[in-house]
C-alpha cells in the first residue's frame, strides 16, 4: 500500500494541475471517513437528511454489496459551494490522488453546467433544517402519521418539473434561513403565492384546473390539495425541494461521470507518476471506464468515450468538416468546455454519438425472443435514438395532471403519456392509494394496457379498473 505522508500537499498538487487545464471547480473540502459513513451518506444522498425507511433500505443494500466485495464507493461528493467530498478510509494514497482528481472534475461540472445553475448550493444546511422540522412534526403528530405521509410524498418524488422553472414551495417563511444564491430566503416564494388553496368564489379562478396538463405533480398537490394540514403541505414542499436539487444529477449522469473520468485521467498523467504507480493507476482507470456488461452500458465509459471523440474531431476536423462546417483545427479543448457548460445526457448523445463511435463501441439494441435475448438492430440511428429515448424522464413513466376537478367533484384525473411500455399495475395501484392520502378524493389514472385504453381508480376503499 502506498501511504500518503502529506495529503494536503497532494490535494494542492492535484488542484494546481486541474486549474492549469482550465478547470474551474468550487473550493472543495475533503474528509476521510469509514465505509459505514460513506454508505450512509450515499443512501441519504446528502448528509443530514430526514430519516425514512427507504434511506435505511438503500444503506443496507449498498453496505452489504461492499462487505461482500461486490462493489465499492471510493468517494462521495456533494454539489455545494464549497463542495464537500468524503474519501473512503481504506483507499491508499494513489487511489485518493485519483479520486481527488475525479472529484475536481465533478465540482467543476457542478459549478459550470447550466442544468445545475439553479440548484441550492447551501443544500447541506437546508436539509438539516428540513430534518429538524420533520422531527418536530413527528413529535407533534406521531411517528406513524409522518411515516405514512412521507411514504405518499416519496412515491411521487420523481414527478416534478423536468426543467425546474417553479421556485421551491413551502409553508414556512423564516427570514434567518438562506439559500445563499440570491440573498433571499429559501421560502420567500410562498409570500408571492398567497393562499395555496384558491378560493372557490375568486373571479380569477381558472375554469379548468390546471389550465394545461401539469407535469409537476408535487407542485400541483402543494397548491391545490385543499384538505392538507400545514405540516403536510410543508412535508410535500420539502420532498419536492430536495428532489429538484437531485434532479440535475439524474439528468447528467453520463456526461458528469465522463467529464470527471476524462480529467482524472489527464491530471494523473500530468503528475508524472513513477512507473510502478502509473501501472497501478492504469488498472484503476481501466476499471472505472470499463464498457460494462453485455446488456448494460457503464455511464463512466460512455461519457468518457463521447467526450474523447468530441475533442479529437474538433482538434483534427476533416477537410470536409472544415469546408462545410467551418471547423478550425485545434479547437478540441474549447469545444469540450462548451459541451461541459451546455449539455445534458440526452443532448450529448443526440448531438455527438456518431455512426463511427457507435460502431467502434459495438453498440446495438436487443430484444427478448423465446426467453432469449437477441440483437434487434445495429443501425446507428436506431441505437442512438434508443439510448436517447431511454433517458427520457430517466426511464420512468410520464404522468401529468389532466383535471383537478374531474366530474365536478374535486376528483383527481391523471394521464400516463403512453410511449409503448405498459405500467406495472400493482405499483400504479399502490401509488394511487398514496396519492389519495394527499388529495383526499378519488384519484384516477388513464393509461394503456395490452393496447387498450384503461382508467385505474382508487376511491379510498378499493382499486378498480375500467376499459375506456
Amino acid at each position: 500500500m502506498i501511504i500518503d505522508r502529506d495529503p494536503e500537499h497532494t490535494m494542492q498538487e492535484v488542484w494546481d494541475v486541474a486549474k492549469s487545464f482550465g478547470l474551474d471547480p468550487f473550493p472543495t473540502h475533503f474528509e476521510i471517513v469509514p465505509a459505514s459513513i460513506v454508505y450512509e451518506f450515499g443512501a441519504y444522498g446528502i448528509p443530514g437528511r430526514f430519516s425514512h425507511w427507504t434511506h435505511g433500505k438503500a444503506f443496507y443494500h449498498m453496505k452489504t454489496m461492499y462487505d461482500y466485495g461486490l462493489s465499492k464507493i471510493y468517494e462521495l461528493v456533494i454539489n455545494a459551494n464549497p463542495s464537500q467530498a468524503f474519501l473512503l478510509d481504506t483507499n491508499d494514497a494513489l487511489e485518493n490522488k485519483m479520486v481527488m482528481a475525479h472529484v475536481l472534475g465533478h465540482t467543476d461540472f457542478f459549478k459550470n453546467n447550466l442544468y445545475f445553475a439553479h440548484t441550492n448550493r447551501k443544500m447541506p444546511e437546508s436539509v438539516g433544517v428540513h430534518a429538524d422540522r420533520i422531527a418536530r412534526y413527528e413529535f407533534e403528530h406521531g411517528l406513524l402519521a409522518i411515516e405514512h405521509f412521507l411514504d405518499a410524498a416519496l412515491s411521487l418524488k420523481e414527478h416534478v418539473a423536468r426543467k425546474p422553472d417553479n421556485a421551491p414551495v413551502t409553508t414556512s417563511a423564516r427570514p434567518d434561513e438562506h439559500n445563499g444564491s440570491n440573498g433571499g430566503t429559501i421560502y420567500e416564494d410562498v409570500l408571492s403565492l398567497g393562499d395555496p388553496r384558491p378560493a372557490e368564489s375568486s373571479p380569477d379562478r381558472a375554469k379548468h384546473i390546471p389550465e394545461r396538463p401539469e407535469h409537476d405533480l408535487l407542485y400541483f398537490l402543494i397548491n391545490y390539495a385543499r384538505d392538507l394540514e400545514d405540516w403536510q403541505r410543508d412535508v410535500l414542499a420539502i420532498v419536492r425541494e430536495e428532489m429538484l436539487y437531485f434532479l440535475p444529477n439524474m439528468q447528467t449522469k453520463i456526461i458528469n461521470e465522463g467529464w470527471a473520468s476524462l480529467w482524472h485521467y489527464r491530471i494523473m498523467e500530468a503528475l508524472e507518476l513513477p512507473a510502478s504507480e502509473y501501472a497501478s493507476f492504469s488498472r484503476m482507470h481501466s476499471g472505472v471506464v470499463s464498457p460494462g456488461g453485455r446488456m448494460r452500458i457503464n455511464p463512466y465509459f460512455l461519457g468518457f468515450k463521447v467526450l474523447e471523440d468530441i475533442e479529437r474531431r474538433w482538434d483534427k476536423p476533416t477537410i470536409e468538416e472544415q469546408e462545410r462546417l467551418g471547423r478550425v483545427p485545434g479547437q478540441g479543448r474549447a469545444k469540450l468546455f462548451e459541451v461541459r457548460e451546455t449539455e445534458s445526457d440526452q443532448t450529448l448523445l443526440r448531438k455527438y454519438l456518431t455512426e463511427d463511435l457507435i460502431r467502434d463501441l459495438d453498440l446495438y439494441t436487443y430484444k427478448l425472443v423465446d426467453d432469449e435475448w437477441q440483437v434487434a438492430d445495429t443501425d446507428w440511428r436506431v441505437v442512438r435514438d434508443s439510448l436517447v429515448a431511454g433517458l427520457d424522464n430517466f426511464g420512468l413513466p410520464v404522468i401529468v395532471v389532466e383535471d383537478g376537478d374531474y366530474r365536478n367533484n374535486r376528483e383527481l384525473y391523471l394521464v400516463h403519456r403512453f410511449e409503448g411500455t405498459d405500467l406495472d399495475i400493482r405499483y400504479a395501484e399502490k401509488t394511487l392509494q398514496h396519492t389519495y392520502l394527499i388529495w383526499n378524493r378519488s384519484v384516477h389514472l388513464e393509461t394503456v394496457i395490452d393496447g387498450r385504453k384503461v382508467r385505474l381508480s382508487y376511491d379510498g376503499r378499493r382499486n378498480s379498473k375500467t376499459v375506456i
